[in-house]
């Protein structure tokens, strides 16, 4: 017991340690006396009022250089992101330009393709009159039909008669309202001898006559040939215009084979017919412009 008050006198004999201890009270006091007496009152006391304006004043003088500071970064950035955007506007206000200009050429140059393409219209220009098979016997199967159109319509003799894909014949005779047509596959020495053309390698076109038609082989045969021109199978041939009547550029099949004449000095080209001379029921007439 006495040890314990020995202590206690020791303790309390520290001046200084008194003093904190007064002072951490008082201080714990007047907290709680402000706290009740803020919440209270609608309003902070003066000297509460003066620091908080202080402090808000101070926050004011602060923000203004750093909010224009954060404002002329965002306007720098928002002046490059324009620059930008301009230069790729007036790089494609240039490609726009130069695109119209373009245009403009291929415009000019188009119109003067098409003057240019008129010149020879006459040979490929035609129109169609169109018709049906009425006649066709079996003992002249492969050598002619008849078809209902005839000077009426405006056909003409010699004129070329097409069904589905390519050519079938030429008009032998015509009446008042039907007309002959004599087949490709005819065998007689005087019938079909119109002018072909074959674009061979390189482009080169290689002309010639229809001299006969192969009745074993269903292959119409072109003769006259003077070009040299390299050929091969699955060229197409197409009629040449040459002849003044028949148009020039009407399908007639596609090389399946070529040979030497019985001479030996030109070629035979065997063509394989690009329509059907077996099932012959609507044609057209084509009439040259």
């Amino acid at each position: 017991m006495k040890r314990m008050e020995a202590i206690m006198q020791k303790f309390f004999s520290s001046r200084k340690l008194v003093i904190v201890i007064v002072c951490l009270i008082i201080s714990f006091g007047l907290m709680s006396v402000s706290v009740a007496f803020r919440n209270n009152r609608n309003t902070p006391p003066l000297v509460q009022q003066f620091g908080n304006d202080i402090v808000g004043f101070g926050d004011r003088i602060v923000a203004i250089p750093m909010n224009g500071v954060q404002h002329g970064f965002a306007s720098i950035h928002n002046l490059l992101n324009t620059y930008q955007e301009n230069q790729k506007l007036k790089s494609k206000v240039d490609q726009l330009a130069q695109t119209q200009v373009k245009d403009q050429v291929l415009e000019r140059e188009n119109k003067q393709l098409k003057r240019q393409l008129n010149v020879g219209s006459t040979l490929t220009g035609y129109e169609k009159i169109n018709a049906a098979v009425i006649t066709r016997t079996p003992s002249s199967w492969a050598s002619q039909v008849v078809i209902n159109k005839g000077q009426a319509a405006g056909v003409k003799k010699n004129m070329p008669v097409i069904a589905g894909p390519g050519l079938i014949g030429t008009v032998a005779e015509v009446n008042k309202t039907n007309s002959k047509v004599v087949l490709i596959s005819n065998t007689a020495e005087n019938s079909n001898r119109f002018a072909i053309q074959i674009i061979g390698a390189g482009s080169k076109v290689v002309n010639g006559v229809i001299t006969s038609y192969d009745s074993q082989s269903n292959r119409i045969v072109m003769g006259n040939i003077t070009s040299k021109a390299k050929l091969s199978k699955g060229d197409r041939v197409t009629t040449s215009g040459l002849g003044g009547v028949i148009p020039k550029g009407i399908y007639v099949g596609t090389v399946s084979k070529i040979a030497e004449d019985d001479y030996g000095l030109a070629k035979k080209v065997y063509i394989k017919p690009a329509a059907n001379l077996n099932d012959i029921e609507v044609v057209s007439v084509a009439v040259r412009n």
